[in-house]
């Protein structure tokens, strides 16, 4: 299902962890998807923003098939859907 989302809204993507930490900073952000095969360093301050903010935030298996999720050909660690 989560992949699935993330096709559907391709328009409205924000891939990468500095975006997104950005983004959810400047509260433009409805939802986030993180990879369970993601660096957890990097991908906590993520998880931490997005409980502080109460952003939905879903995990998902494979960093490759997030990427392809979104279109493009590498890993992504973290996804978020902009507000619309």
């Amino acid at each position: 299902m989560s992949y699935e989302k993330v096709t559907q809204v391709k328009s409205r993507l924000l891939i990468g962890t500095k975006q997104t930490l950005k983004a959810m900073k400047n509260g433009e952000i409805s939802e986030v998807f993180i990879a369970d095969d993601a660096n957890q360093q990097m991908t906590q301050k993520v998880v931490n923003l997005a409980k502080q903010l109460d952003i939905p935030c879903e995990r998902v298996d494979s960093m490759k098939k997030l990427g392809a999720a979104c279109g493009i050909d590498v890993g992504a660690s973290t996804v978020a859907i902009k507000r619309s």
